[in-house]
């Protein structure tokens, strides 16, 4: 039954990536790639919640933890990267780097997503099947780490896009709250949300497959997609600002800065 709802997931999400090419070849913003893996990641964790053969109370409760996770996210990158801004600087750059190609590669991209949907749902999957009919010690601590990197997350992103919106601080590097103590506290608690199900999944049978969370998140945000693009940009709208802010500051664990 399980492999069944993996093939369910992908069969769910496939279609939605391909209705988001057809929406970025219109309108001309990738970025609305990221917000349909975040749509077919609820939507996946809300089916495993209904179809999945384990405890219901715990099939709920991790539902929900995958479902609020996708939405609060989802709903960021849509209001502050979609809905009426131009295309991010990244996907503009493969856009020229693809030229005439681009279109199919962006195809290929977007159908990644929902590659990446069903493996990232796999953690959500090895909770809800597990038949004990209590809580371990282990789900209720993870519960707590999940509460810590959903917080943290929309804390930073919160105070970055207040930032942002101060026109005083155009061409500024953010400093506060967060961000004074690691540049880029967003996806330190991305991946402390990851971790959280590898927690839960103490003392249940293949819980090693929870490691693909925070294993390939984190390898993504510091090496492919987040941290290296991030930098790039602000190097490029910043200088020598944000180069004080990379010897001061941490990239990625929260710390204290530098002097």
């Amino acid at each position: 039954m399980a492999l069944d709802l993996v093939l369910l997931a992908w069969m769910m999400t496939a279609p939605i990536m391909l209705l988001l090419w057809f929406v970025q070849r219109v309108q001309g913003n990738a970025v609305i790639g990221d917000v349909g893996f975040c749509i077919g990641f609820g939507l996946v964790s809300i089916g495993y919640g209904l179809l999945a053969q384990g405890n219901p109370t715990r099939q709920i409760l991790v539902a929900a933890l995958g479902a609020i996770y996708a939405l609060r996210l989802g709903g960021h990158v849509f209001v502050d990267r979609v809905l009426g801004k131009p295309e991010d600087p990244r996907y503009q750059g493969l856009r020229r780097r693809w030229g005439s190609r681009a279109q199919a590669y962006f195809f290929l991209y977007f159908q990644g997503q929902a590659v990446a949907v069903v493996v990232f749902s796999l953690p959500l999957l090895v909770l809800m099947v597990n038949p004990a009919t209590t809580f371990s010690f282990w789900e209720w601590a993870g519960v707590l780490v999940w509460a810590v990197g959903i917080v943290g997350e929309a804390v930073a992103d919160g105070q970055l896009v207040r930032f942002r919106t101060d026109p005083l601080n155009k061409g500024k590097t953010c400093r506060q709250g967060l961000w004074r103590y690691s540049r880029h506290p967003n996806y330190f608690f991305e991946g402390v949300h990851w971790c959280a199900y590898v927690v839960m999944s103490i003392g249940v049978a293949y819980g090693w497959i929870t490691l693909v969370g925070p294993v390939f998140m984190i390898w993504a945000l510091l090496k492919v997609s987040g941290v290296p693009f991030a930098e790039a940009q602000a190097l490029a709208s910043r200088g020598d600002d944000y180069r004080e802010y990379q010897r001061t500051t941490n990239v990625f664990i929260p710390w204290f800065p530098k002097k």
